[in-house]
């Protein structure tokens, strides 16, 4: 074997698309394993911390940008916001569900027809549906508006009975009772024909109020449109002449949005390419975090095989740490992994809020806080209480990071007592529990609720590392990994760069004007 045969050739470097960006959790995963990267972003306070971190950006709606102003994109990742699949109360959350399965249906139909549709006839089906979502949510902000109005008015109503019970001389405590009544306000009698009128009105505010609701869970949001919108740029690129498909597509959610991949996997095996959906477990992959999240990967099939029962998945990414269980020490976890989630190492274990924030301090003391053993109490509570609060130690991974993780107390171990110093986790330690780099420069507003909102920078990793460079040994996957991970931890920001808006596509280099 000559020297030339044993010199194991670079991974590929991709231009990556990345919709719905955020404050840049893949992106600085991607640009650690090579890649580069292009984010579309709206929020302004998550454009101002990719500014800082020199995250190439595009500001805007994602909505108004389209597939074919990016010719040289080779990938396309993102996670549309889909909180509306996760509302609670009177099925909202499933019919918006519902109806987004039902419009990925009919592209898929579209997309089947091929043979008898030009792709004039599948970008008609999409402008129709764009115009129906369009109709519903301009219908949905008039609804919005009305009942704005509405719960104005209840308020002067409620105010109004007060002040008369007040002048009728009851007390604070028969006022409070009266008041806590409204909540059915059927259920109360009075013999004032003031307050016996007040009652009436706000009763029938109350009926208009909730037949609003009802409108508002049928209209949906604007979030139910923006969850199609990587299946359409994929559809584009596939189908639209002159246009050359993405090489690879990878997309992640909630927990909730499963079904809503599965379906977008039946498209793209349509389309072309291998699938796999998984429920990645974060601390299975070294995140000092357990949190759930619903992922998409698909890489285009080249081979010009038909695919046959099983050949259109690709294979699973391997976990590489124990998953957590709650009441068991780490070195005691229960090994885990299916058949098809088999570890690449079963012999590390999940990685604790000590030990993520303990490496972190060595490599900038200054941004980390060095705390006593301590417990965290989550601002949410559990099994639906609000008073039961989650709680985790420090030798535990940290629970879900949320958008409120600056209200999390963090309190002397098994105690309730907070520490008399640095009782919140300020916004680089939060970043950290995020697998974010502790340098990583959070700018802007609400930086809570970007580093909550944003994809996990060590599970990006692991996913474009295993859809972008499948044909890797184990070995090599492992050794890929590991230095990785360490540049991950280690990134610094460089020199900011400003966002662009559309139409500023001169000298962009997915735009190849």
């Amino acid at each position: 074997m000559s020297h030339i045969d044993e010199v194991t050739s670079p991974p590929a470097v991709f231009r990556i698309l990345d919709l719905f960006a955020g404050p840049g959790g893949l992106d600085v995963a991607a640009e650690v394993l090579g890649h580069q990267v292009t984010g579309i972003e709206w929020d302004s306070d998550a454009c101002a911390t990719r500014t800082a971190a020199g995250m190439d950006t595009y500001k805007g709606d994602v909505r108004q940008f389209r597939a074919s102003f990016f010719p040289y994109a080779q990938v396309l990742t993102g996670g549309p916001p889909c909180q509306t699949f996760t509302v609670a109360g009177h099925g909202a959350g499933r019919r918006a569900l519902d109806q987004v399965l039902q419009y990925i249906e009919r592209l898929h139909a579209a997309v089947r027809a091929e043979n008898h549709q030009s792709w004039e006839q599948i970008f008609r089906t999409w402008r129709k549906i764009s115009e129906e979502l369009r109709l519903r949510e301009l219908e949905a902000r008039e609804v919005k508006e009305e009942k704005g109005k509405v719960e104005e008015l209840r308020a002067k109503k409620r105010k109004a009975m007060r002040a008369e019970l007040e002048r009728l001389g009851n007390s604070p405590s028969e006022i409070k009772v009266f008041m806590k009544g409204l909540k059915d306000p059927q259920t109360l009698e009075t013999s004032n024909e003031e307050i016996g009128n007040l009652l009436k009105e706000f009763g029938d505010l109350n009926h208009r109020l909730s037949k609003l609701k009802d409108k508002l869970e049928e209209l949906g949001d604007e979030r139910t449109g923006l969850v199609l919108q990587p299946l359409w740029w994929a559809i584009e690129r596939s189908k639209r002449p002159g246009s050359e498909p993405y090489e690879a597509i990878v997309l992640e959610q909630v927990q909730a949005v499963m079904p809503v991949w599965e379906k977008y996997a039946e498209v793209l095996v349509s389309l072309g390419y291998r699938t796999r959906t998984q429920l990645m477990h974060t601390e299975a992959f070294g995140i000092p975090q357990t949190r759930r999240r619903a992922v998409l990967m698909a890489r285009l099939d080249r081979t010009g095989l038909p695919n046959g029962p099983g050949l259109d998945r690709l294979p699973h990414v391997p976990e590489t740490h124990e998953r957590y269980h709650r009441a068991v020490t780490p070195d005691r976890t229960p090994k885990a992994g299916h058949a098809d989630t088999l570890p690449l190492d079963t012999s590390e274990p999940w990685v604790s809020m000590e030990e993520a924030l303990q490496r972190a301090r060595r490599i900038s003391p200054s941004r980390v806080h060095k705390r006593p053993a301590f417990t965290v109490i989550s601002n949410y509570g559990t099994g639906g209480v609000p008073e039961a609060r989650g709680r985790r130690d420090h030798d535990a991974p940290s629970a879900t990071i949320t958008g409120k993780v600056s209200r999390n107390r963090v309190v002397h171990k098994g105690t309730d007592t907070d520490l008399s110093r640095f009782e919140r986790f300020d916004h680089a330690e939060a970043g950290v529990l995020q697998s974010f780099p502790v340098a990583y420069p959070w700018s802007g507003k609400d930086v809570p609720q970007q580093i909550g909102n944003a994809v996990p920078p060590r599970l990006a990793l692991h996913v474009l590392r295993q859809v972008l460079g499948p044909e890797m040994t184990d070995d090599a996957v492992r050794d890929r990994l590991k230095h990785a991970i360490a540049d991950l931890e280690t990134w610094k920001p460089g020199k900011p760069v400003a966002f662009r808006e559309q139409g500023d596509w001169e000298g962009h280099p997915l735009t190849g004007k």
